[in-house]
């Protein structure tokens, strides 16, 4: 009878189980095809278009309902793509219907920083005033620093009376954590080249290096300049004064910004829309034709025309392994550069970077596939965010290399970081290795009986000099690489590397960077090199259809299982 009920109670809950994922799987194949629909949006006279940034800024939006999906709230934690509201600002210039933007942000979240992001979108929305049609900002909740600095080029401002705007500067703290691993029995290997490779200091030491703090500051203090300019601009106020505000933390809430200028007035909502109403011809208390990204880019474009022509813009966005999707670059990269390359219909690539590095091989597989397409058509690298280290590598043998001001670029360096934990595992733990082998390293590096990233002990002097080679000779190439692409000398390139990170503006002056502008100034160059006149965008990788996504997500997550339970304890390790 136990067993009978034990049975009954398990298919009772197989079903209940079973039950959820099938509705779960209903659900997301529903998403996938309402996704995939793109559905013509019909745009009505007196429109305005309202840009929200209040997702995640990427480089490119996703329509993969399974992208980001986040388990606990059951909902996808959906993206905007930059080239969308790109695309948007751009076909709202000539587009009859649409009066004007509404600028609706409050803080902007985006991948490594963003603010080179933030400037191409400002930069757009300056382009878009030339046409006399109006742009006007509200937000009920404030502005951080890079919320307002985008708004600061709208024709006015205004704020909730409640709503906050803090100057602050730019700065923050880095948590190092040598103390702690020295507490725990466990010292940080770190075998690298480049005296401004920082990227592993919180691991063997207390503070900010003098060569991590001057580039730091040195970036930082670029971008705050860059954001202090720009309002200083638009709003008419000095840069000292500004520098004066943010020192005095005199800017706290929204009467303060209205007092110095920075805003234009402080209202409610309901009169904001009233303002728009009148700005878009719209009788009181008429509903106003607000229309989101999302659908504006669903609407048909007056001005599009069909060519033969192509610039294919290649998106390289995240870091650098062995997985390849919209958020992580691996060596499907590569396999799209190619295919690029040998298409006689796509006259010159856009390689899009958004990327901190990663994997050295990886690296130079893609750069390799660069290097040929280079030889074949034009390549032109457009730098978003970050293109550092790995994401410099793959970009460096492009044409022409464009930098916005804001990006963050260089770090031509390499390293190694290890984990021993003699202390922890014999001391603390009680465990005890024993090396056995057929040749004299066989045993290199120990082994890692936690399962855990800590090996057993530290590198012998011979292995530590065999892995210092190994870094030695990929710096090596790395510069190499550089330097061929850069037409520089190697020593040239090693006075600007040795892992140091560089502001596009500085990056310029050193010769890694040739062009200072966005996507578009990037594109622009790619269709002159190429000699055509008409042409139209295609963008790669491809993105998956979103039910084919759905499946590959739910078969990948099938095959873990599996490895779980064939594996046991093994599977960590494997």
């Amino acid at each position: 009878m136990k067993s009978f009920f034990k049975f009954t109670f398990a298919s009772i809950l197989g079903v209940i189980i079973g039950g959820f994922i099938l509705l779960f799987l209903g659900i997301m194949i529903i998403a996938a095809i309402a996704s995939s629909s793109d559905k013509p949006v019909d745009i009505k006279d007196k429109s305005i278009l309202e840009i929200k940034l209040n997702k995640q800024l990427v480089d490119r939006g996703s329509d993969n309902p399974m992208s980001n999906f986040n388990f606990f709230t059951m909902s996808a934690d959906a993206n905007i793509g930059l080239n969308t509201v790109l695309e948007n600002i751009e076909k709202a210039k000539t587009d009859e219907k649409i009066k004007g933007i509404y600028l609706n942000v409050t803080d902007i979240p985006a991948n490594f920083g963003g603010m080179a992001s933030i400037e191409e979108i400002r930069n757009k929305l300056k382009e878009f005033k030339t046409t006399g049609k109006f742009i006007v900002s509200y937000n009920n909740f404030g502005h951080s620093q890079k919320a307002y600095y985008l708004t600061s080029i709208a024709d006015s401002v205004f704020l909730n009376p409640e709503a906050g705007l803090f100057l602050l500067g730019m700065g923050g703290e880095r948590t190092f954590y040598r103390k702690f691993l020295e507490k725990i029995g466990v010292e940080a290997q770190v075998i690298r080249v480049g005296k401004y490779k920082s990227a592993t200091e919180q691991y063997f030491r207390d503070d900010m290096s003098d060569e991590s703090r001057e580039q730091t500051m040195a970036y930082v203090g670029a971008m705050w300049n860059q954001l202090l300019e720009g309002i200083s601009e638009e709003r008419n106020i000095t840069v000292e004064k500004l520098n004066q505000l943010t020192d005095e933390v005199a800017v706290r809430k929204a009467a303060d910004a209205e007092k110095y200028g920075l805003i234009d007035g402080v209202i409610y909502e309901d009169e904001m829309e009233d303002k728009l109403r009148k700005l878009s011809d719209i009788k009181e208390n008429k509903k106003l034709r607000l229309v989101s990204t999302s659908d504006y880019a669903n609407a048909p474009d007056a001005n599009y025309k069909f060519s033969k022509n192509k610039i294919a813009v290649i998106y390289a966005s995240g870091a650098i392994g062995l997985k390849q999707n919209e958020s992580s670059i691996g060596p499907g990269l590569a396999k799209t550069i190619s295919e690029a390359r040998l298409d006689s219909t796509i006259q010159a690539i856009v390689l899009r970077v958004n990327s901190p590095g990663g994997y050295a091989n990886v690296s130079d597989f893609i750069w390799r596939e660069v290097k040929l397409a280079s030889d074949a058509k034009p390549v032109i690298a457009s730098m978003g965010n970050v293109a550092a280290s790995g994401g410099y590598y793959i970009a460096c043998t492009a044409d022409t290399i464009v930098a916005d001001k804001n990006t963050i670029t260089g770090s031509i360096g390499i390293y190694g970081l290890f984990f021993s934990g003699e202390e922890l595992i014999k001391e603390k733990f009680g465990l005890t290795t024993d090396s056995y082998g057929t040749n004299e390293h066989a045993a290199f590096g120990g082994s890692y009986p936690l399962m855990l990233p800590i090996s057993s002990r530290k590198f012998t002097p011979t292995e530590k000099e065999i892995v210092q080679s190994i870094i030695n000779n990929g710096y090596d190439i790395f510069v190499s690489r550089v330097a061929e692409g850069r037409n520089m000398t190697v020593e040239q390139v090693h006075e600007v590397a040795q892992g140091r990170v560089w502001n596009a503006m500085d990056a310029q002056k050193n010769g890694l960077v040739d062009v200072l502008g966005g996507l578009e100034t990037a594109i622009q160059i790619a269709k002159e090199k190429a000699g055509i006149e008409d042409y139209r965008i295609v963008s790669l990788p491809k993105l998956k259809d979103p039910f084919e996504a759905i499946i590959e997500e739910l078969t990948g997550k099938a095959k873990i299982k599996i490895l779980k339970n064939e594996l046991g304890s093994f599977y960590n390790t494997y």
